[in-house]
């Protein structure tokens, strides 16, 4: 399972990536960005970096934080890397100048509101559901790894983490 110890690191990727966004767009309008290919998929990976960074934040931080709309943040992820060929530039363009920088202030305040010595050494918390989800997505990653699957794509499908995927 994902570790409350790994989560202010990705908080801490979160806001570098998201700033490195703020910087790649100052100045652009979508035809520029679009025109510049360096710029555009600049800003499309560290915009993945930030979904991949949520997406690897413990369930219980999310849980916990239910502010930010982590599936869409986890969404745009998933569609920089699977669909990439499908990428419509204006939403990347609105996602990068608009939810961005929205999405950065909350998880500075995140990160210096959180008592993370705390935060780290609680336990995680787990309902007898939440351990039978896990146990329930168990054989289906299995079966996906053994068919060939890329790991990203068995993390999407059953929501493991790679580390998880790794031990099957």
């Amino acid at each position: 399972m994902r570790e409350r110890a790994r989560d202010k690191g990705r908080l801490q990727d979160i806001v570098e990536y998201s700033n490195n966004v703020t910087m790649l767009i100052e100045g652009l309008t979508l035809d520029e960005l679009v025109a510049d290919k360096r710029s555009y998929y600049s800003v499309m990976k560290n915009v993945e970096i930030v979904g991949e960074a949520a997406f690897m934040l413990t369930h219980d931080f999310k849980k916990a934080h239910p502010e930010i709309p982590w599936k869409t943040v986890q969404g745009m992820r998933h569609v920089l890397v699977h669909d990439y060929g499908n990428v419509v530039s204006e939403t990347l363009y609105d996602t990068a100048k608009n939810d961005i920088p929205l999405l950065r202030q909350q998880v500075e305040k995140y990160l210096t509101e959180t008592d993370w010595p705390a935060w780290e050494s609680a336990e995680t918390i787990f309902k007898e559901s939440d351990v039978a989800t896990y146990q329930s997505m168990i054989k289906p990653a299995q079966r996906l790894k053994a068919k060939g699957y890329d790991y990203a794509e068995i993390a999407e499908i059953t929501g493991l983490t790679l580390d998880e995927i790794e031990e099957l």
